[in-house]
């Protein structure tokens, strides 16, 4: 098969397929903060939780959901700051992984990637980093200072 990537070109599309996977398992997965509420393990993501608070009206009592699962819909999502952090780090990570998935295809098929699209990936793939970089700080000094 011919390639439109030289040696370095593909060792940065493999590494930048292992990094996109990387930041969009971690976006799916529900694990960003860990911690104990009503003597329960819970933990929440950007749009998961595992082991979340419900109120029981019939017994007028509040019981804790031991399974993992999705917000109900967008606005369930505790705060509007983690509604942002939801958007962007998707936005990231779809950046990520459309440059990722290009490249690759870029070993297997011959003229695809030019200088000019290789510079044009090379921006987004910085963009889509920034995101998720942007998300971490900001969600993480959010919740430090709160």
């Amino acid at each position: 098969m011919a390639s439109s990537l030289t040696c370095a070109g593909m060792v940065w599309a493999f590494l930048s397929f292992l990094c996109a996977v990387a930041s969009c398992v971690g976006f799916f997965m529900p694990y960003w903060l860990l911690g104990s509420q009503l003597e329960k393990s819970v933990s929440f993501g950007t749009f998961r939780r595992c082991s979340y608070p419900v109120r029981d009206e019939s017994r007028q009592t509040t019981i804790m959901v031991e399974q993992c699962g999705r917000y109900a819909s967008f606005q369930a999502i505790p705060s509007t700051e983690w509604r942002i952090c939801t958007v962007v780090t998707g936005l990231g990570c779809g950046l990520l992984l459309l440059v990722a998935l290009t490249a690759l295809m870029g070993c297997c098929v011959s003229e695809l990637i030019s200088r000019t699209v290789g510079r044009v990936a090379g921006g987004i793939q910085f963009l889509g980093g920034k995101c998720c970089l942007l998300v971490l700080r900001c969600g993480s000094s959010h919740l430090i200072c709160k």
